[in-house]
């Protein structure tokens, strides 16, 4: 069984999801889904990954566990997100 990718609907809902969360001044359209979102891409930082777990758990029906070694994978960029909330989500 392969893994969901996500398809360009989800990626810009999670962005949307990610600006609103964290008050980004960025339009979520303009996120580029292959940088970063530590340092040099959207130069988020651990705190604002707990905001958006929080987030995400509650749009999505799934936790993001603040001790998954996944999480450096997960959390490596909008579309590897999106990709893994694609393969988790509930809802």
């Amino acid at each position: 069984m392969s893994t969901p990718i996500a398809d360009d609907a989800l990626r810009l809902e999670v962005a949307t999801l990610m600006v609103e969360a964290l008050n980004l001044d960025v339009a979520p359209k303009d996120i580029d889904p292959q940088a970063p979102l530590f340092g040099e891409g959207l130069g988020l930082d651990s705190i604002d990954i707990l905001e958006v777990a929080l987030e995400v758990s509650k749009r999505y029906g799934f936790q993001l566990r603040s001790g998954d070694e996944q999480n450096q994978r997960i959390f490596a960029s909008l579309a590897s997100l999106s990709d893994h909330i694609a393969s988790h989500r509930t809802r």
